[in-house]
C-alpha cells in the first residue's frame, strides 16, 4: 500500500469515527429533551417493574439482520448485569419461539426502520400476550414505535457509509442506546462489582472479586514455621523445605512472633557478618505485614505491591492459619 493510500484510508477512518461519534453526541443532547427523558425513564420503570429478585419477568429483546447482532449484544449486556434477558430471532418467533415469551415479560424490539415485516408480524402478538414492549427505532412515526409502549429514538442524521446505506451510524447509535439502558438498569439495582462478578466466574474479573485469601494459602503442616527459640539455620533450612521464600516465627501459644525472609537472609549476607553470631531473633523482622483468610486474594496482592513485599503471613485472632506469597497469587491467576 502507498503512503497516499495509507493516508487517505486513515483520513475515510477519521470520517467514519466522526460521524459516528456526532451521531452519540447528537443522542445524548435528544435525552436531555424532557420529553425524550421522560420516555427512557418510562422504559427503565418497566423493565425494573417486571425483572429482578422475586419477580418472574424476563427482558426479550429481538431484531433482524444488523439490528439483530445489536439486541443480541444488548441481551448479553443486561443478562451480565442484573436484568434477566435473552434474544428471540423474530423469524423464529413466528414459527414457535414466541412461545418462549410470557405475559410477565417485557420485549425490546430493535429496528431502525420500525417496519420489518418479523418483528411488525409478531408485536401485535406480543401485545395480545399481555407483555410489555420497548421499541428502539431511529422513526418514532413508524408502526413499531406506535405500537409500543415505550419508544426510544435512536435515530441519527447520516449512516458513515459513503452511499448513507449501510448501518453503521445508525448501529452504532443503537448499541449505545442500549449500553445507556443496561447501565441504567445496573444503577438502580445497585448492581456491585462482586455482584457482575457472579455473572462471570471465569473471566479476570471473577477470579479477583470472588477469590479470598483462605482459597489460595497454605495452611496446616504446609505453612513455614519454627519456633522462637529456633536457630538461625533451623530458619534457613524451613524456608527451604517449604518453598514460600520465608517462615513465621510463632510462640509456644501459637501467637505469631516475627518473620525470616529470603530478603532478611541476603541482607544479613550483604553485611558480610558471620551468621554462626546471628540469632534468629536478631535476624527475624518482629511486626510482619499480615493479612486476615476472608481477605480478597486480590487484596493481598495489592499489599504486597504497595508494601514491596513478596511474601504474606495469614493471621486470624493473632493467630498464624496461613501463608503465601506472590507466585501462590499467579498460580491462582490473581495477578
Amino acid at each position: 500500500m502507498s503512503d497516499s493510500q495509507a493516508s487517505s484510508s486513515a483520513a475515510i477512518a477519521i470520517d467514519v469515527l466522526e460521524t459516528e461519534a456526532a451521531g452519540l453526541r447528537a443522542l445524548a443532547d435528544r435525552l436531555r429533551d424532557p420529553v425524550a427523558a421522560k420516555s427512557f425513564e418510562k422504559a427503565v420503570a418497566l423493565v425494573l417493574a417486571a425483572t429482578g429478585p422475586g419477580k418472574p419477568g424476563r427482558v426479550v429483546v429481538s431484531g433482524i439482520g444488523k439490528s439483530g447482532h445489536v439486541g443480541s449484544k444488548l441481551a448479553a449486556t443486561l443478562a451480565s448485569t442484573g436484568t434477566p434477558a435473552f434474544f428471540v430471532h423474530p423469524a423464529e418467533a413466528s414459527h414457535g419461539d414466541l412461545g418462549m415469551i410470557t405475559s410477565d415479560d417485557v420485549v425490546v424490539a430493535v429496528s431502525y426502520s420500525g417496519e420489518g415485516d418479523e418483528l411488525r408480524a409478531v408485536a401485535p402478538l406480543i401485545k395480545r400476550l399481555g407483555a410489555k414492549l420497548i421499541a428502539l427505532t431511529g422513526r418514532p412515526q413508524s408502526t413499531l414505535a406506535q405500537l409500543a409502549d415505550v419508544h426510544l429514538d435512536g435515530g441519527i442524521e447520516r449512516e458513515a457509509c459513503p452511499h448513507n446505506l449501510a448501518p453503521t451510524t445508525s448501529t452504532t447509535a443503537a448499541m449505545a442506546l442500549g449500553d445507556a439502558l443496561a447501565v441504567a438498569l445496573l444503577r438502580a439495582r445497585s448492581f456491585s462489582a462482586e455482584d457482575f462478578a457472579r455473572s462471570h466466574p471465569g473471566g479476570s474479573l471473577g477470579r479477583r472479586l470472588l477469590t479470598y485469601v483462605r482459597d489460595v494459602m497454605k495452611t496446616g503442616d504446609a505453612i513455614p514455621r519454627v519456633a522462637a527459640g529456633a536457630g538461625l539455620g533451623e530458619a534457613i533450612m524451613e524456608m527451604s523445605r517449604k518453598g514460600l521464600g520465608m517462615t513465621a516465627v510463632v510462640a509456644a501459644d501459637g501467637a505469631l512472633e516475627g518473620i525470616f525472609t529470603d530478603g532478611d537472609l541476603r541482607r544479613l549476607l550483604e553485611r558480610t557478618v558471620d551468621l554462626r553470631d546471628v540469632t534468629l531473633a536478631q535476624a527475624m523482622t518482629r511486626t510482619p505485614i499480615s493479612i486476615g483468610p476472608d481477605a480478597l486474594a486480590a487484596e493481598a496482592a495489592q499489599v504486597m505491591d504497595s508494601r514491596r513485599i513478596q511474601q504474606l503471613l495469614v493471621v486470624d485472632a493473632g493467630r498464624l492459619v496461613g501463608a503465601l506469597n506472590l507466585n501462590l497469587l499467579m498460580a491462582a491467576k490473581v495477578i
